[in-house]
């Protein structure tokens, strides 16, 4: 797809958004809200971004609570524009919900919540499910083809960035893994050393007391470790690790 000024625009400030985000559940929330008013003034929605995993989907964000509510009636009923857009990877348009005969069931749910117009463009796909952005309008007939045409260009820019989000937060548990686990590896060489200070033992005699210990109380071993470190120092065991 070509870029111009306006999708560079989009991409700046979606990157801005995962700048300013502490992490990738309050980038998705204002992932959501941005998406809301991408269309404004001339429409006003309600978004919600639908993560699909392993034929179970969710909410994991949203610009209001009917948003939320919309996605969880679809869900309910196990088919509609969102799950269909993940499915196919292709947008799903409702214009009016009094005639549209797709979804029928689905479709009497949102028109007794006042909603008439919904649209589903797919963000990622893959065999496990996908994710893509729903969005509600109160109004009838408000997705024309210019304004899908402007979401899709929206969501192809905002795919890139909720992978490069996500990729950004697995890296980061990753490495909060990574260091509780030195953490843990420090402790247990500690507490090692300290009973065999105490015993005048070998290490691996150190090792089968604490493996002892640890199952008698029914406390994990390195749970054990840490409180055995604490009870002799005054502040935890720290590693060199840094992020």
């Amino acid at each position: 797809m070509r870029k111009d000024a306006g999708s560079d625009s989009v991409a700046r400030q979606l990157q801005q958004l995962i700048l300013e985000s502490e992490n990738v559940e309050l980038f998705l929330e204002a992932f959501a809200s941005h998406t809301a008013t991408i269309l404004a003034p001339e429409v006003k929605t309600h978004c919600g971004i639908t993560l699909k995993r392993n034929d179970r989907a969710t909410t994991v964000a949203s610009s209001s609570v009917a948003a939320t509510e919309l996605d969880e009636v679809q869900y309910g009923y196990g088919d509609g524009p969102c799950l269909t857009a993940i499915r196919t990877g292709k947008t799903a348009v409702v214009q009016d919900a009094r005639t549209d005969p797709r979804w029928p069931d689905y479709l009497d749910a949102i028109k007794d919540r006042g909603f008439y117009s919904v649209l589903g463009v797919p963000l990622m796909t893959g065999r496990d499910g996908g994710a893509a952005v729903n969005l509600y309008a109160e109004e009838p007939g408000v997705f024309s083809a210019g304004i899908v045409g402007r979401v899709e260009e929206y969501a192809a820019e905002a795919a890139s960035t909720l992978e490069l989000a996500l990729q950004l937060a697995a890296h980061k548990d990753a490495a909060a893994n990574l260091q509780a686990a030195m953490e843990s590896r420090t402790n247990i060489d500690i507490a090692v050393g300290i009973i065999i200070a105490q015993n005048r033992c070998t290490q691996e005699e150190a090792i089968q007391i604490l493996r002892r210990a640890s199952s008698h109380q029914n406390v994990k071993l390195r749970v054990l470790a840490e409180q055995l470190v604490q009870s002799v120092a005054t502040a935890p065991a720290t590693t060199h690790f840094t992020n």
